[in-house]
């Protein structure tokens, strides 16, 4: 009899100490005055109740800077964090790095003797930031397709992904048999197709270290090892670029795709260069709206001959002439 007493006192009071603890927190919640709501006013480190204006709690600790900026640039000047992890750098960016600046915190020149001194740490600092063969690879290559990536002009996103890219490959052993430079360029080739700023073979050879057999055969290998989802390209993707290398307007890169689009409902599009293509119709364009553009100067910011061009040229009108009506008068102005 008494164990069951003393099991239910032990049971009331449980339960009155979860009605307290649920009772103190509606309490911290609220004004003990008057009930409201209570605000959190950062400015003066309070806390004050939205309805009766009572402070509750002063002198908070202000978890801010010490500092106030009025613009973007102010802040990013005055802010002592260090910049993101980032995929494009072998060790992530979470290494430290010896400025070569040769200049004391103060700003002032070093010594002759100073200078010697931190250009030996700077060496050995290099040496101790990649611990093994694997790390040394990575870094190469990462900085393989940076240098490949700004040649081309493609964003930090492609950038980003062909390193993600490179690193499975190197995870999975891929990288017996092959060279760094051919596994980087076929990385940064797949990057900018699934990110849809394809760049054509020709200009990727251009800026890479292997020819181009050796770039397909690797590009092929890494896409199937790695079961990379790489959509057949576009040939519209390549159109606001070429567009924009001629300075042509808004209304002929219109027409642009206008022209390849029909030429995809007419199928013959099929088998043949998306550059080609893509080509073609920034000429086309350019003529059906009366901008001044020879095939030559679309030859060189396409790097397609001229009888590619003028092959392209001919079908993508004969296409748009089938696709739509109001496209004959065009088509035998160009003409």
């Amino acid at each position: 009899m008494t164990k069951i007493n003393q099991r239910t006192y032990t049971d009331e009071s449980a339960t009155e100490t979860e009605v307290d603890e649920e009772q103190t927190e509606e309490s911290e919640l609220t004004c003990p005055e008057c009930g409201g709501r209570l605000e959190s006013d950062s400015e003066h480190g309070e806390t004050v109740c939205a309805d009766c204006g009572l402070v509750v709690e002063a002198d908070e600790i202000d978890r801010g800077p010490e500092w106030r900026a009025f613009e973007s640039s102010e802040r990013d000047q005055k802010s002592r964090v260090g910049a993101p992890t980032t995929t494009m750098m072998h060790d992530k960016g979470l290494s430290t790095n010896i400025g070569w600046q040769d200049k004391d915190a103060y700003g002032n020149s070093l010594s002759n003797r100073q200078r010697q001194k931190m250009q030996r740490l700077r060496t050995w600092n290099e040496r101790f930031r990649t611990r093994n063969s694997k790390e040394r690879n990575l870094k190469q290559a990462l900085g393989e397709i940076d240098r490949m990536a700004s040649a081309l002009g493609l964003p930090k996103n492609v950038r980003e992904t062909a390193s993600v890219i490179y690193r499975r490959a190197l995870e999975d052993d891929l990288l017996p048999g092959r060279s760094i430079e051919g596994v980087a360029t076929a990385s940064l080739y797949a990057a900018a197709r699934q990110a849809g700023t394809p760049r054509s073979l020709d200009e990727i050879e251009q800026v890479s270290r292997i020819d181009r057999m050796e770039l397909t055969r690797t590009y092929r290998y890494v896409v199937r090892e790695l079961g990379l989802e790489v959509q057949p390209a576009d040939p519209e993707s390549y159109v606001p670029r070429f567009a924009s290398d001629l300075e042509l307007s808004d209304e002929a890169e219109h027409r642009a795709r206008q022209l390849l689009r029909n030429a995809k409902q007419s199928g013959i599009h099929s088998g043949k260069s998306p550059v080609g293509l893509a080509a073609a119709a920034v000429y086309a364009a350019a003529l059906l709206t009366n901008e001044k553009v020879t095939q030559a100067e679309v030859s060189d910011v396409a790097n397609i001959s001229e009888v590619t061009i003028r092959n392209r040229y001919k079908e993508l009108l004969q296409a748009d002439e089938t696709n739509t009506p109001a496209g004959t008068a065009s088509a035998e102005a160009a003409d």
